[in-house]
């Protein structure tokens, strides 16, 4: 079916005089054509997004690396995309039970508020490459200049209708809106579009209930979806109803003495409730094992780096390319969910750990910033932050505000070091490069998939890592050549002598490891 206006384009002189505009993009030499409603640059935005609607189903192949390895995860994903003509209507229900599968057709609703046309669109864009990977076929857009919600249906009755058209036009079955809709907005809408509503917090819940893969994240994602669905239970009337409190039949009470007894909603949100606690009890008990190798890296003073930033920056192919992790690389948001911790080792020996980290968003849903608090104690408790910026992206600024403040909800996380790493500088323009370094003073710009800045980068992260403290003077018996590998491994080595009594060493090390050498050391002769 061919794609259609999200507004009809009337002639010039029968639109509205009020909500004329300044667009830049409508000048010719610098000079504006003539003044445009805000409707037509609603209608254009729309337009620009629609075009580009695709791309994050794209295969992303070509921007593998030998780094990336054998991307055996990525051809496992690919095969639980939805599919469009693949009937639901099965005759057995095991045949399937990974959701519908099924590309839903959806049209997505923005407002344009205080910010400009600009952000405007980098905001639809976002909705529209969130829903590609949420394995949705984007049809169809409409965007309101509106300073704020309608209470009712978060449109307003005129604009409600006129999307309720638009759907039935192009055939869709979802509406995608972007931004958080209240219960009776979502229910108001529901009620005049006739198919499903969907709120972009919604939506990032459905990606990662995709995405999860480990326990740990199962169990995190489903807590998060549980806590969103508790207050937009819908009833239906006296299907919905058990009325019945005392016993129906003869053998009961009798007559006067059956109140109302419970009523099925009431009943789905106490097992939502009793889910809900199950789960957290099973996150804190999964919690221990996380605390037990951060303490056991920090009882053997191994640094620790987190890569942390927007969702589909690139910091999996940053991990990938520097340690060989292999971890799986997609051209699409929210890619990793479970974290992965790698080895690495600074240019003069000293063994560090890398982790990568989930992608944060704009307007990161609350829910799952509580439900992946503990994997997001990972950047907390980290020596040093790789903070990794689309520098291509049209706005890396919003992006950068918007990591920084999902940091701040996130105790002791604004105290760990911080680097900003530039990366897609082979994409992104000289301009866009300068500005950010303009800005960010403590960056550098890398390229993950050509390997452009990697060795600055490592240098980098070498200087910022803490250094150990504990000056030594130790000659070691050769009988304890462990002590020998751990100082080379932890330590700074300042010199070195194989003498008849054992190995001579004065170096820099950490507390424990200076005790171990003491106990040990030979008093030279």
């Amino acid at each position: 079916m061919p794609r259609r206006s999200a507004s009809p384009v009337r002639p010039w002189r029968d639109r509205p005089e009020r909500n004329r505009v300044n667009d830049p993009r409508t000048t010719t030499h610098g000079t504006p054509e003539r003044a445009r409603t805000a409707q037509e640059v609603a209608d254009d935005v729309v337009a620009r997004v629609l075009a580009r609607a695709g791309a994050s189903l794209q295969s992303s192949a070509a921007e593998h690396t030998t780094y990336d390895g054998d991307q055996l995860d990525l051809e496992e994903r690919t095969s639980l995309r939805r599919v469009a003509g693949l009937s639901t209507e099965l005759q057995d229900v095991t045949e399937v039970e990974y959701r519908q599968l099924r590309l839903e057709r959806v049209v997505l609703v923005g407002l344009w508020g205080e910010g400009t046309a600009e952000d405007a669109e980098n905001s639809l864009r976002e909705l529209a490459a969130l829903a590609e990977t949420a394995g949705s076929q984007v049809l169809d857009g409409l965007l309101q200049h509106r300073r704020t919600p309608d209470p009712g249906t978060y449109l307003g009755s005129g604009k409600a209708a006129e999307l309720a058209r638009l759907v039935a036009a192009v055939g869709a079955d979802t509406v995608v809106v972007d931004g958080d809709l209240a219960p009776s907005q979502r229910r108001s809408l529901e009620d005049v579009v006739r198919v499903k509503v969907v709120d972009r917090t919604a939506l990032i819940l459905d990606i990662f209930a995709q995405h999860a893969k480990s326990r740990e994240g199962k169990a995190q994602v489903e807590l998060a979806q549980l806590e969103y669905l508790l207050p937009r239970l819908r009833g239906w009337g006296e299907s919905m109803s058990r009325q019945a409190g005392g016993q129906v039949g003869g053998a009961g009470a009798g007559m006067g003495s059956r109140g109302p007894g419970e009523t099925k909603i009431e009943l789905d949100r106490r097992r939502i409730r009793n889910r809900m606690a199950r789960l957290r009890r099973e996150i804190a008990a999964m919690q221990p094992s996380r605390q037990t190798k951060r303490a056991s890296r920090k009882r053997n003073a191994v640094p620790s780096v987190a890569i942390a930033g927007y969702t589909n920056a690139g910091k999996s192919s940053l991990l990938n390319r520097l340690t060989g992790a292999g971890v799986l690389v997609e051209n699409a948001l929210f890619a990793t969910l479970d974290p992965t911790v790698r080895r690495a080792e600074t240019a003069d020996g000293r063994v560090y750990t890398l982790a990568d980290t989930v992608g944060f968003v704009r307007s990161l849903p609350h829910q799952l910033v509580e439900a992946f608090r503990s994997t997001l104690e990972e950047v907390a408790d980290a020596d040093l932050i790789l903070h990794v910026v689309d520098a291509s992206h049209p706005d890396p600024e919003g992006q950068i505000a918007a990591v920084r403040h999902v940091f701040a909800d996130i105790p002791g996380a604004m105290d760990v070091p911080e680097i900003i790493v530039l990366n897609k500088a082979d994409l992104a323009s000289p301009e866009a490069i300068a500005r950010l370094r303009s800005r960010e003073v403590h960056s550098v710009v890398v390229s993950a998939h050509t390997g452009e800045g990697i060795a600055e980068l490592m240098e980098l992260v070498a200087d910022q890592l803490p250094r150990p403290g504990v000056p030594v003077d130790v000659v070691v018996p050769y009988s304890r050549g462990d002590l020998v590998s751990r100082v080379h491994e932890h330590g700074d080595i300042d010199a070195e002598e194989h003498t008849p009594d054992g190995t001579w060493l004065r170096a820099r090390v950490d507390a424990t490891l200076a005790g171990e050498l003491n106990a040990v050391a030979v008093r030279r002769a």
